[in-house]
């Protein structure tokens, strides 16, 4: 039986679309803790926690760091990428980063919706604490979209998007590092923009009839 449900595109921001933005600040500042990323730590809230102690115990605020992403381009060709989806299913970014963060990405991508997280900060522009969206929100959204009878692909490169990738109907890998590989090679590996859409186009032809 045909498959009639809508297609939605679920994908990760950083390392899918746009360098790591915490890598660009680690290199701006010379702090090599701050190169630490979901690919290197499977739990995000030490991840986030060591952060925000280097930022307190270096007196570094959110707009030192919004500096740093002024300068940041997205991948070379995820624009392209995103448009050639949009023309053919619904797409939106799930991410863990911070809307203090994404808005000028979210620009240089044509503003495509964005899911993701907010930051705490006090009167003189110090990142105090973060709020999440919701506990496991990568997951509950495929699972949500699901539920609203979407037929979902997932597109993902570190820790914390698996849990996305194995609710999704197909879930993608999208240049991971190899401990991620490692750890889950079950998931399929793309390595380019080619190779997703080799799998997407595949994915949008298949009807299940």
């Amino acid at each position: 039986m045909a498959d009639s449900r809508p297609r939605l595109l679920a994908s990760d921001l950083e390392g899918v679309l746009v360098p790591e933005i915490w890598i660009a600040f680690a290199e701006k500042t010379g702090i090599e803790q701050l190169r630490l990323t979901t690919r290197d730590v499977s739990d995000y809230d030490q991840l986030m926690q060591m952060r925000l102690k280097i930022l307190k115990e270096r007196n570094l605020r959110l707009q030192d760091i919004q500096e740093v992403i002024a300068t940041i381009s997205p991948l070379p060709g995820a624009g392209q990428f995103i448009d050639w989806i949009r023309e053919r299913a619904q797409v939106v970014i799930l991410s863990d980063t911070f809307y203090e963060f994404a808005k000028p990405l979210m620009a240089q991508l044509g503003y495509p919706t964005i899911l993701c997280h907010s930051l705490e900060v006090d009167a003189v522009g110090s990142i105090t604490g973060y709020r999440l969206r919701l506990d496991e929100s990568k997951r509950k959204a495929i699972s949500a979209f699901r539920d609203l009878k979407f037929q979902t692909l997932a597109l993902g490169d570190s820790y914390n998007d698996i849990a996305m990738l194995k609710r999704a109907d197909v879930g993608v890998l999208f240049d991971p590092p190899d401990n991620v590989v490692e750890d889950h090679p079950d998931l399929p590996v793309v390595r380019n923009y080619c190779e997703a859409q080799a799998i997407i186009g595949d994915w949008l032809l298949d009807r299940g009839e």
